[in-house]
C-alpha cells in the first residue's frame, strides 16, 4: 500500500498528513509555542519522593514537574546499592532522594492539568535501530512477524560490536550489516554527546531535544512504500532531502517541493477532510455510523446501523456494518491519535464465526498502526476493549480547548487554530481578488490574539502580499466565527 506524506510548514505551526492507499490515516500537528517534549532528555532534580505511591516528582524546568514511577528508574543510584544492580522490588525511597539530580526522558504528555510522564530508561531512536543505553538487550520490533527474519536480525546485531542495547525498528526489516553499523555509530555518538552535555549543565535543564516534526516524519514515516513526500517550504524541503540522503538516499527523488499559491492541504483535498476530524459522528459508506466520545478515563465508540437496512437477514446486515466499522475505527484511532483504554460498542452478533471475523479484521487494520495496541475478545454484549499506546495529546486536545460558554461540556476550536484558519482564508482571498485591503470581523478574543502575539500574520500579509487588513470586533460572534470583506 503506497504512502504519500504532505508537510505544511508555517512560522506558527507544522502539519503533517499521511495517506495510505489514498485514505487519510494520520495528521500530526506541532505548534511553535507548544512544541512537544516527548522523547526529549532533561537533567532534572527530584522535588518530592512519594513512598505511598512508589513514585517521585522531578523538576525538569517545565511548568509542571514530571512524574516518575519506581519501575521507570533505570538503575540504582544510592550508594548502598552496587552499580548496575537490578532495582526490581527496591522501594523508591531507597533509590531516590529529594534534591538528587537525575537524567530522565519524557515519554508522555498528559495535558495542561498534569505534568508529563518520565523515565530514566533512555531510548534513542534512529532510522533502523533504537539505542538502549545502560542495557545489553537485543530486541526486534513486534511488527516484524517473520520468524526467520527475526532470527537473522538478532544474529546480525549480536555479531556487531555495540556498547548499548538495541532494538531493530520495523524499518530495519531486510536491512544488512552496513545499514545497522552506520545507524548504530550515529546513535552511539549522539549518546556520548548527551552524556557530555549532562555533565556540563546544572539541573533543571534540557539536555537533548528530539527532531522537529518535519524530520521525525522523514525518519519514522518513510520507507519502501513511500510514493511522494510533499513539502511546501523550501528550507524544510532542503532539510528533508539532506536528512534522507544520509539515511535512505534511494528516497530523496520522492521528495517534492510544493510551489503553488494555493495552500497545500487545500490543493490535495486534505483541509476538507480535516473539517470532519473533530466531529463526534463519522458516517460509514454503507450508511451506518460511528459516534466517538473522548473522556478523561477512556474513549467510547458506538457503532450504529444508521440508514443501512441491508438486503439479507439481520445477522448478515449487522456483520457487514461491524466489519466496515472495524476498519474505520482503526483509521480514526490513528487519525485522531486516540490512546489509552478504548471501548467499542459494536452491534451484537450471535454467530461466533462473525465475532472471530470481526476481531481478525480489527487486528489486521491495527497492525498498520505505528502505535502498539492490544485487542480483547468480543464481550457478551458486542463490546470490544482495546488499549492503544498513548504518548502525545490527541488531535482534539491539540486543536481545541474546553468551551468557555458550556463549562467544558463541549469543545470549540482554540483561538490560535481560528487565527491560523483566518490566515489561510486571507491568503486564499488575496489570491482570488486584486484588492489591496480586506476587512475582518471576528470575536474580540480572536482579534486580541491576531493583533497581539500573532501580529506576525498581519505583518506577513502586508510585507509579502501588499495586503492591508482592517479588523472589527464582533462581540456577538461565536468564538470560532469570522467574516471577510473588501
Amino acid at each position: 500500500m503506497t504512502t504519500v506524506i504532505y508537510c505544511n510548514v508555517t512560522p506558527y505551526e507544522t502539519r503533517v498528513a499521511v495517506r495510505e492507499g489514498g485514505a487519510l490515516v494520520e495528521l500530526l500537528v506541532e505548534r511553535s509555542r507548544e512544541r512537544s517534549v516527548v522523547g526529549s532528555l532533561f537533567k532534572g532534580r527530584i522535588s518530592r519522593v512519594l513512598p505511598g505511591m512508589q513514585a517521585a516528582f522531578v523538576n525538569i524546568g517545565l511548568e509542571r514537574d514530571a512524574f516518575l514511577y519506581v519501575d521507570d528508574v533505570a538503575e540504582a543510584l544510592e550508594e548502598d546499592l552496587e552499580p548496575g544492580e537490578l532495582v526490581e522490588g527496591v522501594p523508591i525511597q531507597d533509590l531516590l532522594r529529594e534534591g538528587q539530580e537525575i537524567l530522565v526522558q519524557v515519554t508522555r504528555e498528559l495535558g495542561a492539568a498534569k505534568g508529563p510522564r518520565a523515565t530514566s530508561h533512555v531510548t534513542i531512536p534512529g532510522r533502523y535501530l533504537v539505542l538502549l543505553p545502560g542495557s545489553s538487550h537485543i530486541g526486534v520490533s513486534r511488527r516484524i512477524t517473520d520468524q526467520t527474519e527475526r532470527e537473522r536480525l538478532r544474529a546480525l546485531l549480536a555479531d556487531i560490536p555495540h556498547s548499548c542495547g538495541v532494538i531493530v525498528r520495523t524499518a530495519g526489516e531486510g536491512c544488512d550489516r552496513a545499514d545497522f553499523q552506520a545507524d548504530l555509530a550515529g546513535l552511539e555518538s549522539m549518546w556520548r554527546h548527551i552524556l557530555k552535555r549532562a555533565d556540563e549543565v546544572g539541573a533543571p535543564c534540557l539536555v537533548h531535544r528530539d527532531l522537529d516534526l518535519v524530520l521525525r516524519a522523514a525518519r519514522d514515516l518513510t520507507g519502501p512504500n513511500l510514493a511522494e513526500f510533499w513539502v511546501d517550504d523550501p528550507e524544510a524541503y532542503q532539510r528533508v532531502v539532506e536528512f534522507l540522503d544520509r539515511l535512505q538516499p534511494e528516497l530523496t527523488s520522492r521528495v517534492k517541493l510544493y510551489r503553488r499559491q494555493i495552500d497545500i492541504f487545500d490543493a490535495f483535498g486534505i483541509e476538507a477532510e480535516l473539517q470532519q476530524v473533530l466531529q463526534p459522528k463519522v458516517w460509514l459508506r454503507s450508511g451506518g455510523s460511528l459516534v466517538i466520545n473522548q473522556t478523561e478515563a477512556l474513549v467510547a465508540i458506538d457503532v450504529n446501523t444508521g440508514r443501512y437496512v441491508g438486503s439479507a437477514d439481520l445477522e448478515d446486515t449487522v456483520c457487514l456494518i461491524n466489519l466496515e466499522a472495524a476498519r474505520e475505527v482503526a483509521r480514526q484511532l490513528r487519525l485522531r491519535n486516540l490512546g489509552g483504554i478504548i471501548v467499542i460498542d459494536f452491534i451484537d452478533m450471535e454467530k461466533e464465526e462473525h465475532r472471530e471475523q470481526l476481531l481478525e479484521v480489527l487486528r489486521t487494520e491495527l497492525a498498520r498502526d505505528r502505535a502498539r495496541s492490544l485487542v480483547g475478545p468480543v464481550g457478551p454484549f458486542g463490546l470490544v476493549q482495546l488499549t492503544r499506546k498513548r504518548t502525545e495529546r490527541s488531535l482534539e486536545r491539540v486543536m481545541t480547548r474546553a468551551c468557555p460558554t458550556c463549562e467544558g461540556l463541549g469543545r470549540v476550536k482554540a483561538p490560535e487554530t481560528v487565527c491560523l484558519e483566518l490566515r489561510r482564508a486571507l491568503l486564499a482571498e488575496a489570491a482570488r481578488t486584486e484588492a489591496n485591503e480586506l476587512s475582518v470581523r471576528a470575536h474580540p478574543e480572536i482579534l486580541k490574539l491576531l493583533t497581539g502575539e500573532l501580529r506576525g500574520i498581519l505583518d506577513e500579509l502586508r510585507e509579502r502580499y501588499g495586503l492591508s487588513v482592517r479588523v472589527f470586533e464582533a462581540p456577538s460572534f461565536h468564538p470560532t466565527r469570522f467574516e471577510l470583506g473588501a
